[in-house]
């Protein structure tokens, strides 16, 4: 790994972006590397230069994209809002830019957790449980459930809540596929995005409670 990491950092982000993409739509059996290098636009003997194997790439991606998550993503959501829906409005904006910015990353990541792959190092399954952990702290760790209506089921309420943020999160990635971000005025986004959570408050909590 020491060559690959002393490349220049942008050379070697055209190379994990292609593998990235690669394993995403692919899957570990059916990747091709020689996709991969094409897409980089380096020789195949330059990737295996790199990488002892296909298999060492993988999961050198599955560290590294781990790492990334965690880093850009899970240590900047502040844990103090003790709001449910505040602290989702803010964890959604987080990785809602994290998302946009890194589509590789996250893409590599949805297809690495549905494999499920048990031939994974020792180190990639505890550093993925230790992240399910810190999600699970992320979501609900220290929320004000007396914020939520009395006859309300409060597990089935987060659910339902969680569910709904990242449909809406998930549908607007689909509608901005292939535009250019920096040209794109996110404000009347996050305002639809607000007034669903608006809603969310006035069917779950309190009335009264908290301002919206």
């Amino acid at each position: 790994m020491e060559k690959f990491t002393a490349l220049e950092p942008e050379k070697q982000q055209t190379i994990l972006n292609a593998a990235l993409a690669e394993f995403a739509e692919h899957g570990f059996e059916k990747a091709s590397t020689n996709r991969i290098v094409k897409a980089a636009s380096i020789g195949k003997g330059m990737l295996f230069y790199y990488f002892k194997s296909k298999r060492d790439l993988y999961e050198y991606l599955a560290d590294y994209s781990l790492d990334f998550v965690k880093k850009e993503y899970f240590n900047l959501v502040d844990l103090s809002e003790r709001d449910f829906i505040e602290r989702l409005k803010k964890i959604s904006a987080i990785k809602f830019k994290a998302q946009t910015e890194n589509k590789y990353v996250f893409n590599f990541i949805g297809t690495f957790v549905l494999a499920k792959d048990a031939t994974m190092p020792a180190h990639i399954q505890r550093k993925y449980e230790d992240l399910q952990r810190i999600s699970n702290k992320m979501l609900y760790e220290g929320i004000d459930l007396a914020l939520f209506r009395s006859d309300v089921d409060v597990e089935k309420a987060f659910k339902l809540i969680r569910w709904s943020i990242e449909g809406y999160q998930n549908e607007l990635l689909q509608k901005l596929e292939g535009q250019h971000l920096a040209s794109i005025d996110f404000d009347p986004y996050w305002q639809e995005f607000y007034s669903y959570l608006d809603i969310l408050k006035k069917s779950f909590y309190k009335e009264g409670e908290r301002e919206a």
